[in-house]
């Protein structure tokens, strides 16, 4: 490894690939790259896609880079040019699953799996459950795939099936005949195959091959297998060996069976590369310590630059309006008990910009939805003004905590009844549980609708994403306080079942191939779980303030004290200096400017109550008040925005809420209603110049969020990761959204203009800003994170840390509240001593007390380096 392979970035610059924006442009974009300040440029996945995929998480093939993308030339191409610019390239790996493309043998080694069954030398590649079908009809023991394909029962659409050559085809679909069947009348044909064609309603329930999330489109890989992840690493291995990638960001390790041996293996196999993991880490959850990794992708720093920044007790009174005014009840969980099951309508998410799962010609879509409705009720202290009216810091917090807490358990449960759309990875685990019990006579005679229940307790209930059961080591302290936690709430005469099914999740009994899988097992299931139950669904649902519902977010416990957002930092520094940190991604659901924004309206309820009645008056009714909440905070959160862009968020959002509509069963007189109703505030010509009003009106405290979160986020400890265009104000949605790509050449040409902020422009203020921070980075090593306080009536507003003796991070926090308690006053900062150079305005401070209304007379935010 060379000492620049070795050599941990600085900063890194995401780039989403895709076939509008391919490795040539990412060539062509590098000079201006390496002028803005960053280290490394950070790639989405570069192997095969399927085709038009402007994501790359759906691979067909790890024998090459995508042709699509310009192919393994381009990508060397665009390292030397790299190279020549001491920039370094980051890419992203997809170890977790493959794509089940259209038509089907674009992906090879599943092709020979479903032409040749289990017998294919590919069948250890994909996560199958081969015994929970029933096989072909001359071998019923062996069992088959299950291809959740078809849009109508078999029995329905067997005319629209037809035999070409060696190929069984289904519209755009191609399924490989299995040799010696090609003879076969059609109806005995497709059942000799080593697949089972089915109407795609029954995946949820019958689905027998481990895939992402609800994704029935991505298969997942048994990356753990020794072979397997030689065959899918080679083309990455080979490049980095070649000095042609230089780290990895892993993506989904939740996923995976063994997160830390994956680990383990990559880094033998790279000597140890600089390598991250898109582990979303919940509460005040840690990444394992034994993974040897840099840290995670950043989504930990977002909620805490985000909460350090959001009013607590706004943003409580806002969740206790909204719970209110949308009368939202503490939802009753669905039963696993069938005994007293009521059915629920099923339901599926998104991933990216496809459905997790639909009919051949559902549609795929985008959405968000907010405020008040047609009578005109008002959140919290409406017209009233500031301070809103409400209830006290704690009734408020109980009751907003609660529905949000409320909506996450509701969330993770649905998913797991018997229509629920990881109900057939719950019955995997049931099975697998009879399996142990059948082979061990002292564990006999539990009862399988018993042991569902069980597990569908310990996933609804678990705390965080997922347990790290290592068989045969003992089980980590955090993964026993979770399971009992979450079996808490069994029902006494359970007690044998979740007996047994806490000692086997935590390994308690023994060794053996089953207990091993349903260790790792688990762990994949509850991943899966906790992610579509939150960020799929809950996420959705709680509309209060949307910016708080992020990717590893907290909107149960909304805002960060600076003594906690300290304590993360210097944890961070200590402990994973070189983790990545983010603000936005091609995950969050809306980028960090959008979230500067509504983090506003936590500051001011009332005011903001009041023109969510105005707007309701003028805009008439709503389908329903979440939706309410939701539109008008999209509104603010992306203005100004075309209808197609909020239409496309809005339907979106109220599918995944599962609410009223959903991808798999769309009311479609309810989503046209919510959209005509959105088209209709945006062509409103009494509205929309309220709406422009009021989001100029809280411009200047956006403005200073933005700042604020930028400069935090570059002078912190670890490395951040911009993603692509966000170095000038960006208010992108949920993706496709937050996808579409960026004139690289345009901001090439404003950095040449940004070598002082023009005050009053934006744009200017913040790339100015970012390549004034990215250049101070790349200069050298920043030193030991160590708080600084404020003294003085307004010192809680000011947020300041040094890196050493070399430089001091200040920013405002709560900016609208500042300015109503009259500002800065009297409140000083001590600077370390010295002569400091102000790097945002060129002026020049003295050690020792400095006013903070001096330090802060241009710009909300002072980066400041000792001379």
């Amino acid at each position: 490894m060379t000492s620049a392979q070795s050599r941990p970035p600085t900063a890194s610059y995401r780039l989403q690939l895709q076939p509008a924006f391919t490795l040539h442009d990412a060539r062509r974009a590098v000079p201006y790259l390496a002028a803005l300040g960053v280290s490394h440029l950070h790639l989405s996945p570069l192997l095969e896609a399927a085709p038009g995929s402007t994501h790359g998480y759906d691979t067909v093939d790890h024998t090459r880079i995508s042709e699509q993308l310009g192919g393994e030339a381009a990508l060397r191409a665009l390292a030397a040019e790299a190279h020549r610019h001491d920039l370094r390239l980051i890419a992203d790996v997809v170890p977790n699953h493959m794509a089940l493309p259209v038509p089907e043998q674009l992906n090879q080694p599943l092709w020979q799996v479903l032409r040749d069954g289990p017998d294919s030398p590919y069948a250890a590649w994909f996560d199958i459950d081969w015994s929970a079908q029933d096989g072909p009809a001359d071998a019923p023991e062996r069992g088959r795939v299950l291809l959740p394909l078809l849009g109508g029962r078999l029995g329905e659409v067997l005319d629209q099936l037809t035999v070409d050559g060696e190929v069984l085809r289904y519209h755009e679909h191609a399924l490989p005949i299995r040799p010696g069947t090609g003879h076969l009348p059609l109806a005995e044909l497709v059942r000799h195959q080593w697949y089972r064609p089915a109407w795609w309603r029954v995946a949820d329930s019958e689905l027998n091959y481990r895939r992402f999330f609800t994704v029935n489109q991505l298969i997942a890989v048994r990356v753990e297998v020794p072979e397997v992840f030689e065959a899918t690493h080679r083309t990455l291995l080979r490049l980095h060996a070649d000095g042609v990638l230089d780290g990895f960001r892993i993506d989904h390790p939740d996923g995976l069976a063994d997160p830390r041996g994956y680990l383990r293996r990559l880094a033998a196999a790279t000597g140890g590369a600089y390598t991250v993991v898109e582990k979303i880490l919940t509460g005040e959850e840690r990444l394992p310590a034994d993974w040897p990794c840099a840290g995670t992708t950043g989504y930990d720093a977002l909620r805490r630059i985000d909460g350090v920044l959001t009013d607590h007790l706004g943003a409580e009174r806002l969740a206790t309006a909204y719970r209110a005014d949308c009368a939202v009840a503490e939802p009753a969980p669905p039963s696993h008990d069938p005994a007293h099951f009521e059915p629920t309508r099923p339901s599926a998410g998104s991933w990216h910009d496809a459905p997790a799962r639909s009919a051949p010609t559902d549609p795929g879509g985008p959405g968000a939805g907010a405020a008040p409705g047609p009578d005109g009720a008002r959140p919290p202290g409406a017209g009233t003004g500031e301070p809103a009216a409400g209830p006290p810091a704690g009734a408020a917090g109980a009751a907003g905590t609660a529905g949000m807490l409320a909506e996450i358990r509701h969330g993770r449960a649905e998913l797991l009844t018997p229509d629920g759309e990881l109900s057939a990875e719950l019955g995997r685990l049931v099975r697998l549980v009879g399996r142990i019990c059948a082979a061990d006579t002292g564990l006999a005679d539990h009862p399988a609708w018993a042991v569902r229940e069980v597990l569908a307790e310990l996933l609804t209930a678990y705390p965080v994403y997922r347990p790290y059961v290592v068989p045969g080591e003992p089980a980590p302290p955090e993964a026993v306080e979770g399971v009992s936690a979450a079996l808490a709430g069994v029902p006494a005469r359970l007690s044998g079942a979740a007996g047994l099914v806490r000692a086997l999740a935590l390994g308690e009994h023994g060794r053996g191939p089953a207990k091993d899988e349903f260790c790792a097992r688990l762990g994949q299931t509850a991943a899966a779980v906790a992610a579509k139950g939150v960020e799929d669904t809950a996420f959705y649902r709680f509309n209060a303030l949307i910016g708080l519902n992020e990717v590893g977010g907290s909107p149960a416990r909304p805002g960060l004290s600076p003594a906690e957002f300290h304590a993360w930092y210097g944890y961070l520094d200590a402990h994973r200096p070189h983790s990545m940190t983010a603000l936005s991604t091609h995950d969050t659901k809306r980028s960090a400017d959008a979230r500067a924004r509504l983090a506003v309206l936590a500051e001011l309820p009332g005011r903001w109550a009041a023109e969510c009645a105005a707007w309701t008056t003028a805009a008439g009714p709503c389908p329903d008040r979440p939706t309410a909440w939701l539109l008008w905070q999209t509104l603010v959160a992306a203005w100004p925005i075309t209808p197609e862009r909020l239409g496309s968020t809005l339907l979106k959002s109220v599918r995944e809420a599962k609410l009223a509509t959903s991808w798999t069963d769309p009311d479609e007189r309810y989503e046209r209603a919510v959209l005509d109703h959105a088209r209709g505030a945006l062509a409103n010509a009494s509205l929309r110049p309220r709406i422009e009003g009021f989001v100029d009106s809280i411009a200047p405290y956006a403005r200073s969020n933005s700042l604020a979160a930028a400069l935090l986020h570059l002078t912190g400890p670890g490395v951040p990761d911009l993603y692509q265009g966000s170095e000038e104000p960006l208010h992108t949605l949920v993706d496709p959204d937050n996808r579409a790509p960026v004139d690289l050449d345009a901001l090439a040409v404003r950095l040449t203009d940004s070598a002082a902020p023009r005050h009053g422009d934006p744009a200017r203020e913040k790339l100015h800003l970012t390549t004034t921070a990215l250049h101070l980075r790349r200069a050298g090593e920043p030193g030991p994170y160590r708080p600084l306080a404020a003294v003085g009536p307004a010192a809680g507003h000011l947020l300041a840390f040094a890196r050493g003796g070399r430089t001091v991070t200040a920013v405002t926090r709560l900016p609208y509240g500042l300015e109503r308690s009259g500002g800065w006053r009297t409140t000083t900062l001590e600077l370390p001593p010295g002569t400091w150079h102000e790097e945002l305005t060129q002026r020049r401070f003295g050690g020792g007390q400095v006013p903070v209304a001096e330090l802060f007379a241009t710009l909300p935010v002072a980066l400041l380096v000792q001379t």
